[in-house]
């Protein structure tokens, strides 16, 4: 799949209006049209550090269909549950084990991610790296 993963710290940037990397998020979306991809539990994680009118412009953004959401099955939770461990050093939460899964379901590897450390670390299939696109100073 050609495209690029949004994780949690830029979906927040794109929606929260007193964030510092908001406007380098507006901007990476005007000048990049690839397709975004999320998965479920990263829209769920998001909504937590927005406000009421935040997480409305939030959904209906992606009703709109600006970015495809991926839901986690109950059936991947056990490979969910084998990156928790695998990843326990790191104190990998679910949202991020879950863009892990996704990413080795469908084969995208780009991610929007204020989260570099930890992309950094996480392997895919073959010992295969995230691609840490860079949409602000610190992403490589």
């Amino acid at each position: 799949m050609t495209g690029i993963i949004a994780d949690t710290g830029f979906l927040v940037a794109l929606f929260k209006p007193g964030e510092k990397l908001r406007a380098h998020a507006r901007e990476f979306l005007r000048d990049d049209r690839r397709p975004l991809l999320a998965a479920a539990p990263v829209v769920v994680e998001t909504c937590h550090f927005l406000e009421p009118r935040e997480k409305a412009g939030l959904l209906e953004w992606i009703r709109r269909g600006a970015v495809a959401v991926a839901e986690v099955p109950v059936s991947a939770y056990g490979d969910i549950r084998a990156l928790i461990l695998k990843y326990e050093d790191l104190d990998i939460d679910f949202a991020d084990a879950a863009i892990v899964w996704l990413a080795g379901k469908t084969g995208c590897r780009s991610i929007l991610t204020v989260d570099v450390r930890d992309f950094s670390a996480f392997r895919l299939a073959k010992s295969r790296r995230f691609e840490l696109v860079r949409w602000f100073d610190g992403t490589r």
